[in-house]
């Protein structure tokens, strides 16, 4: 039935919660080719707004990012924040795995944190509060998450759920013709 909300039991370590299933999330696919000329976009818009110590990647998803971006920038010392604050597309509670401990001695003054994107912003607040002075800067920002972060390449609207290259594999698709669901 459309526009009504299903529930599915997921597996969160040892305790089982049900989860609505959102339908109105739209799909959106971003590719190589796209990940890459936006990351050299993003790198256009930082150069010159600092002499960065380094680069904060958050993992996972910011790992890619920052790459492109410390090749871009020549900027060779980078370090990494491990944070988990999703299980596929439910957002659960935040796991800090690891800080970046030099940074977090300078308070992430000087340092740049790259992410993929900023969706409602809570890794970037929960980040804040060890690295209160660092630069966030994402290649892809959802509406409610705009706020916290200080650069970013493009606004994605909040009901779409961002599918990056690294999250997804191609995959064979027999031809229509040949589909036993075939409504011709």
């Amino acid at each position: 039935m459309a526009g009504r909300a299903e529930t599915e039991k997921t597996k969160h370590g040892n305790e089982e919660q049900m989860n609505e299933l959102r339908t109105d999330v739209v799909d959106h696919h971003v590719n190589w080719f796209e990940v890459h000329r936006d990351a050299k976009t993003l790198v256009k818009k930082l150069i010159g707004l600092s002499a960065w110590k380094g680069i904060i990647a958050v993992t996972r998803g910011g790992l890619v990012p920052a790459a492109i971006i410390a090749r871009e920038m020549d900027i060779r010392h980078i370090d990494t924040l491990c944070i988990a604050t999703y299980d596929e597309q439910y957002i659960g509670d935040v796991n800090v795995i690891k800080k970046p401990a030099e940074a977090v001695k300078d308070e992430g003054e000087g340092w740049l944190m790259i992410d993929d994107l900023v969706d409602t912003g809570t890794t970037i607040k929960t980040a804040r509060e060890f690295l209160p002075k660092c630069h966030v800067a994402t290649v892809y920002a959802k509406t409610e998450g705009l706020e916290y972060v200080d650069t970013f390449v493009h606004e994605v609207p909040q009901n779409h759920w961002v599918f990056f290259p690294w999250d997804t594999e191609p995959q064979y698709v027999a031809p229509l013709v040949n589909s036993p669901n075939d409504a011709a």
